[in-house]
């Protein structure tokens, strides 16, 4: 039977959640659970531990937390564990081949991706960005690339006009967790059919960073209501304007994008009303329907201009 299978996870997000307590609800063997070190976190911050370790102590697993996997000590503790198999979703560290090979099975990745396309750190937000209709789950055999080894299994998934990042990523998060669970029995039993991976069609999801959530103006306002989808909820978009004097970070959390033709500098104002703050783009005209000041709490964009009336001022 499947569950006597015996396992190591290894993830560290909220992302790797779903799929460890999949796992547990299972039945599966869990003989250790491996997850980044506690991080400083929060305005104090206090060092706070991941969402998987949590989860892990919750249900009384063991946890290991190396810095890095590179060191023959550690290699030793996982190989002293004798797992069949190693889970790993969204851990943050790279596993060297030492360690891909001590498990029986080897080791699999849970990519929120339909790889080749968008392999890296940020397949969920990078897909949304680049307008993408489709994305998904990727079963993958672990090998020393990064996220190049063969598929095992996917599963697909729409993406929907107002998907953000948040949306996505929990949708795909279940989703994982799903396939996963679905395909375990086969791949105890040598059922599944690896699918080598076309590196001609590979794109890469770079790592966010929060400087490119800043809007540039010059963009076409499709292209606008894409990143403020993607980096919601984090980093969030934003840009800057000017409040007594001095310039300050306004955050977007939602918009649209409208067709209407203009003649004015892109990032600015042209009317705010109840139905949301028009900003001038490159080609067309983004909608400001939710956003937040510095200090300030999320607002709809209507109780944002009783207190901050913004038509004519310029943003960016």
């Amino acid at each position: 039977m499947a569950q006597k299978l015996s396992l190591v996870f290894a993830g560290t997000p909220d992302f790797s959640v779903a799929t460890l307590q999949a796992l547990i609800d299972q039945g599966y063997d869990i003989v250790a659970v491996y997850t980044q070190p506690d991080r400083p976190a929060g305005r104090g911050r206090e060092s706070r531990p991941s969402a998987i370790k949590q989860l892990a102590l919750e249900h009384g697993l063991k946890i290991f937390q190396p810095a890095s996997l590179k060191q023959q000590t550690e290699r030793q503790q996982l190989q002293a564990l004798r797992p069949d198999l190693m889970i790993v979703v969204a851990y943050g560290l790279l596993l060297p081949q030492a360690v891909l090979s001590i498990p029986r099975l080897g080791c699999i990745n849970v990519h929120a991706s339909l790889l080749p396309r968008w392999r890296g750190a940020a397949p969920i937000q990078r897909a949304i960005l680049a307008g993408d209709k489709q994305t998904g789950i990727s079963i993958m055999q672990m090998d020393q690339g990064l996220d190049t080894g063969d598929v095992l299994a996917r599963a697909s998934c729409e993406i929907r006009d107002d998907d953000t990042g948040s949306s996505l990523h929990d949708r795909l998060m279940q989703l994982g967790a799903d396939t996963l669970i679905a395909c375990l029995p086969a791949l105890q039993q040598g059922a599944l059919k690896p699918e080598s991976q076309d590196d001609s069609q590979a794109t890469h999801a770079t790592k966010l960073s929060k400087k490119e959530a800043e809007i540039d103006w010059s963009l076409d306002a499709e292209q606008l209501e894409r990143c403020v989808r993607a980096y919601n909820a984090w980093p969030v978009a934003y840009t800057f304007w000017q409040r007594k004097g001095k310039t300050e970070n306004l955050r977007i959390w939602q918009a649209q994008a409208i067709e209407l033709a203009h003649s004015e500098q892109p990032g600015k104002v042209l009317s705010s009303s109840a139905n949301g703050i028009d900003v001038a783009a490159g080609k067309g005209v983004l909608r400001l329907l939710q956003v937040q000041s510095a200090g300030g709490r999320r607002m709809t964009a209507s109780e944002f201009i009783n207190a901050h009336p913004l038509e004519g001022v310029q943003l960016g």
